[in-house]
């Protein structure tokens, strides 16, 4: 064999980059599940936050640290903002909050989810945001809780005055009875003055102040609900969705076994890739497509012929065996049209049917006359038929399988109509899958050569390596490989093929048809499929 030979390959690009984009191409299904649930999620949070407005009310917080201290201290060192924030997201603002506006204390819980305190740093005001379903609850709770939180820090305030005032009453009743003790003028005069600085001591404290705090600035009534709007919401759930769906797309591409690149299919292998078959509309139900219409499919298998034919045996083709892993490929289309290529070519060809699971190939192909052979087409098999290829020639068909065979069916039948090592045709030989049927291995054994059919991203790698493993087991040699990119086909025409391959049920689903014995030389056979 020559060496291996290089093919286009659509997705083999010197740039990883755009390599890996038509690989996350593949997934379009997933990119777009990602993009729709991007989609529905943002517009479930539209929904959610349609309806919601937010009001903020601002309180000033006094110094209440040590107010009846002679001390002058710092505001900033008086006051402990982080405390104050946290009093103000207490139990009992809440409940006096949920008092204010006309609300049982078992709301108060449920309240306090829809405040936000919040507080600059180096800063002695205190931000009150609720959020509520309508503009008036809105302004209505921010201005509840921010009153609640002064009415709730003037009580503390007001128990802070009557602790420090009882304390400054019990010391001057104290030093009240000890200057009723006998003492000298020197003590009378200093336990006077005590008295009267205590005294001056009760009158500041209470003439405090002990609001503890202002409000300036009370929450308005909003006019647009709070957070990003529709378009903005729906925009990010596009991009989050985009980004989701290029995440599931890769997972899919990193965990896909599928073949879809002719360097996937030569990694597999270790073989060449002959023919990359380009992706078609599917026009007609029609196999035979060289030498009766153009087309790029066309062109590529007579590229295919050429490199085949010196891919092949110095001594000529000889019989090849065209099969894939598993069904789904088009196997026979691959066939026959190599068939017609090859004839196209100059070679005398015999294309053996060797699938019973579908339709026989004469049933199927444009056919000549009986009486149009020539002399040299007299020799061939018994039950064979002129194919006509249109402009590149005709070949012979012999359908050894399927409805209407003239023939025995099986991989039996099919070595008899292959030709012999002195024989200058040559034999393509279509077979079941290789992984489903011992038949195909078996002929695997007696041609000169194998050639895989695959379909892009239909074929999975290990497929590829069981057969390529059981056909080097076997002694058999793998010419090269196939690729087919697929055909787009109409769904109601995809249906009626689907259903007239389906094979029949019954007592008249096959055929009776004579069992022929394999002469001496053909037991290797037999055992190979027992």
């Amino acid at each position: 064999m020559t060496g291996p030979t290089h093919v286009h390959d659509r997705y083999d690009e010197p740039d990883q980059l755009r390599d890996q984009i038509d690989r996350l191409l593949c997934h379009r299904g997933a990119i777009a599940l990602g993009i729709v649930l991007g989609l529905l999620g943002g517009a479930a949070l539209a929904l959610s936050r349609a309806h919601t407005y937010t009001s903020t009310s601002e309180v000033l917080v006094r110094s209440t640290a040590d107010p009846f201290g002679t001390v002058s201290v710092g505001a900033d060192n008086q006051i402990s903002m982080g405390t104050e924030q946290q009093i103000a997201a207490g139990a009992a603002v809440a409940v006096r909050a949920a008092r204010a506006l006309g609300q049982a204390d078992s709301r108060a819980a449920a309240l306090g989810k829809d405040l936000r305190i919040t507080s600059r740093a180096k800063s002695q005001v205190l931000r009150f945001t609720f959020t509520a379903r309508t503009p008036q609850n809105a302004a209505r709770g921010a201005n509840a809780f921010a009153e609640a939180y002064l009415a709730d820090r003037k009580v503390r305030n007001e128990a802070a005055v009557q602790r420090a005032g009882r304390s400054v009453e019990e010391q001057i009743k104290a030093v009240q009875a000890k200057k009723k003790e006998d003492a000298g003028d020197a003590v009378e005069q200093a336990l006077q003055t005590e008295l009267d600085a205590l005294h001056r001591r009760i009158v500041e404290i209470n003439s405090r102040d002990i609001d503890g705090g202002d409000i300036v600035r009370r929450g308005e009534v909003p006019a647009r609900p709070s957070g990003p709007g529709w378009t903005t919401l729906l925009v990010l759930g596009l991009a989050g969705g985009l980004a989701l769906g290029i995440l599931l797309a890769w997972l899919r591409s990193a965990l896909d076994t599928r073949v879809r690149s002719a360097q996937e299919a030569r990694a597999a292998l270790r073989t060449p890739v002959l023919g990359l078959l380009p992706r078609e509309a599917d026009e007609d139900d029609a196999l035979l497509s060289v030498g009766h219409r153009g087309g790029d499919r066309a062109q590529t298998y007579r590229a295919l012929a050429h490199r085949l034919r010196r891919t092949g045996l110095s001594a000529g083709l000889g019989r090849v065996l065209v099969v894939a892993p598993r069904r789904g490929a088009a196997t026979e289309e691959v066939a026959v049209n190599l068939a017609a290529a090859l004839a196209e070519c100059g070679e005398e060809v015999l294309l053996v049917d060797a699938d019973p699971g579908t339709p026989a190939l004469t049933t199927r192909l444009p056919l000549l006359p009986d009486d149009a052979r020539t002399p040299r087409e007299a020799s061939l098999p018994e039950g064979s038929r002129l194919v006509d290829a249109g402009t590149a020639g005709r070949f012979a068909c012999w359908s050894g399988g399927g409805t209407g065979a003239p023939g025995p069916a099986g991989g039996s039948a099919a070595v008899h109509r292959m030709p012999t090592e002195g024989e200058a045709r040559t034999a393509l030989v279509v077979t079941p899958p290789l992984l489903e049927d011992a038949d195909a291995l078996a002929l695997a054994q007696r041609a000169d050569g194998v050639l895989l059919v695959a379909g892009l991203g239909a074929t999975r790698r290990e497929d590829l390596e069981r057969a390529h493993e059981l056909i080097d087991c076997s002694g058999g040699a793998v010419l090269g490989t196939v690729l087919d990119g697929g055909r787009r086909q109409d769904p109601l025409r995809a249906v009626q093929a689907v259903l007239r391959r389906r094979p029949a049920r019954g007592p008249q689903a096959e055929p009776a048809t004579p069992v022929v014995a394999l002469p001496a030389q053909d037991e290797t056979l037999t055992a190979s499929r027992g």
